[in-house]
């Protein structure tokens, strides 16, 4: 039987494509050894993007398969967070993860199943078979360091953290942090996600490992504070296995060592060669050649932002992105452009509507009326220097141009790596989850971003704010400072997924693991 390595993900293209990105990098290394199964949950967390994702990797790579759960209807309670609705449905599937592991097991030999954070219900349905069972969390690793410390801060207040304005955390591995400012999960300690997330805790302690998605040159004060036991206080800490940056749909962007093959043909003449290649399995090829027609978007592929960058100055673009949550306010949106147009600076600028409780558009409108959100004028005033596009930009492709100098983010960790892996500056802005946190990170240790402040008494960000941050990140020599910072840490992160990098020995050492639970 084939040996195989199981992933689940939850759901979400986030978590989908940091998983497909692990299950990539297993498979660039030890292509002989494993297959990689994921797991999917089907219901009304699927979106588009998710399934077309699911598609292409089924197209173009053999050894990674899906293996789809039955639809499971499901309604959201909507006296429940986000996360407790998501952790609601998953625990509804728990039958389906048993019953796939055991189907799996008849046709593949399990290694290793590697469940997504917080899968607490799933754990011990596959410690229950015996399958030696990992958990991958797609953030930062002085976020594991602050969820492992949760029990230590539960046992010394009875209050919220949101209740806690004033209060100072000190977690092993962490700047001082504000209560206010922990893992927006973490927040009501009334809420059932909290109750979850103190369960996960536990679940990672009893573990056979913990893959993150960073590396040991990006957080060593945590990962320091992780593997020397400071964060667990009354118990074993897990093993760490830093295996990052892993970024989604990096295909050539990917810091891993470039195959020989494809430095022969940098130093071949453009469009002069032809590729043959024929599958793992060497069948004979059929040659269909027909019809041949000309292809009218042939070459009108890239999105229109790529072609607007490549007009502009090297690192004289600064770019403005969200992430897939990251809407504001109509007047926040005001206070941008109005920041944007007055730093003097090029910017190219990601714009979603408003949360549709505070905005004037039709409650069913997706297409944005710029002309609506924006200052009067704005684009006008703005068009030779700025460009804002809709709802999303391949935001890779972005931060890899050379054109771009600086990134304003919402401080979600894969964006985080993304801007790592290019060497991109950031104006750090966060908005939910553990993105307060990462902003801490990034400013007071990383030392390659500049944060935002908000306005006490309503959370908005200035104008004038926006004004500042962007300036000094583009014109002045502090941004000069955090952009040669971030230089050295793009070296880093290309050493750390090099042959002798310290993600590939991490890796080397769990496919070791697995191989030795084949043998034995």
């Amino acid at each position: 039987m084939k040996d195989a390595i199981v992933l689940y993900p939850a759901p979400g293209i986030g978590h989908m494509l940091s998983m497909v990105e692990l299950g990539k990098l297993i498979l660039s290394r030890y292509n002989c050894e494993f297959s990689i199964i994921i797991l999917l949950t089907t219901g009304p967390f699927d979106t588009p993007a998710t399934t077309s994702h699911i598609d292409r990797i089924s197209q173009t790579t053999s050894s990674i398969s899906f293996h789809r759960f039955p639809y499971l209807p499901f309604t959201a309670s909507p006296t429940l967070g986000r996360l407790a609705n998501m952790f609601e449905f998953l625990s509804l599937n728990d039958s389906n993860v048993l019953q796939s592991l055991q189907q799996l097991s008849e046709a593949s030999s399990i290694r290793a199943v590697i469940l997504d954070s917080f899968y607490t219900s799933a754990f011990p349905l596959a410690r229950g078979l015996g399958i030696p069972t990992y958990f991958f969390t797609s953030f930062s690793a002085a976020a594991l360091a602050a969820i492992l410390y949760l029990p230590t801060i539960h046992k010394q207040t009875t209050k919220s953290f949101k209740d806690l304005p004033t209060t100072v955390f000190h977690i092993p591995g962490l700047p001082p942090l504000l209560a206010t400012h922990m893992i927006e999960p973490l927040l009501d300690r009334e809420d059932r996600t909290y109750h979850q997330s103190l369960q996960f805790s536990l679940d990672l302690r009893k573990c056979d490992g913990v893959l993150t998605n960073t590396f040991d040159g990006l957080e060593p004060i945590a990962i320091t504070a992780i593997t020397n036991g400071e964060c667990v206080t009354d118990g074993p800490s897990p093993s760490v296995y830093c295996i990052g940056p892993l970024i989604a749909d990096a295909g050539e962007d990917a810091p891993t060592p470039k195959h020989d093959c494809l430095s022969w043909l940098d130093q071949q003449p453009s469009r002069s060669v032809v590729f043959l290649c024929f599958g793992s399995r060497t069948t004979p090829p059929v040659y269909c050649v027909g019809p041949l027609i000309s292809n009218p978007d042939e070459g009108e592929s890239q999105h229109a932002c790529l072609t607007w960058l490549d007009s502009q100055p090297s690192k004289s673009v600064v770019f403005l992105c969200f992430g897939s949550r990251g809407s504001f306010s109509a007047e926040q949106v005001k206070q941008i452009a109005k920041g944007l147009e007055n730093s003097g600076q090029r910017f190219l600028w990601v714009v979603k509507n408003p949360p549709k409780d505070n905005s004037k558009q039709s409650e069913e409108a997706d297409e944005i009326d710029l002309e609506c959100l924006m200052p009067e004028g704005f684009l006008e005033r703005t068009r030779e220097r700025g460009m804002v596009v809709k709802l999303w930009a391949p935001q890779v492709a972005v931060l890899k141009h050379p054109s771009v100098g600086g990134f304003v983010t919402h401080c979600g960790w894969n964006s985080v790596l993304e801007a790592v892996v290019r060497g991109v500056p950031m104006v750090a802005w966060p908005l939910y989850a553990e993105q307060h946190m990462n902003r801490a990170l990034l400013v007071g240790v990383m030392k390659m971003a500049i944060a935002v402040e908000e306005r006490d008494e309503d959370r908005l960000v200035t104008g004038e704010e926006v004004e500042r941050s962007v300036r000094e990140l583009m014109d002045t020599e502090v941004g000069r400072e955090l952009r040669e910072r971030s230089r050295k840490l793009r070296e880093m992160a290309e050493e750390a997924l090099g042959p002798r990098g310290t993600s590939a020995a991490a890796l080397a050492k769990l496919a070791k693991l697995w191989s030795w639970s084949s043998q034995g």
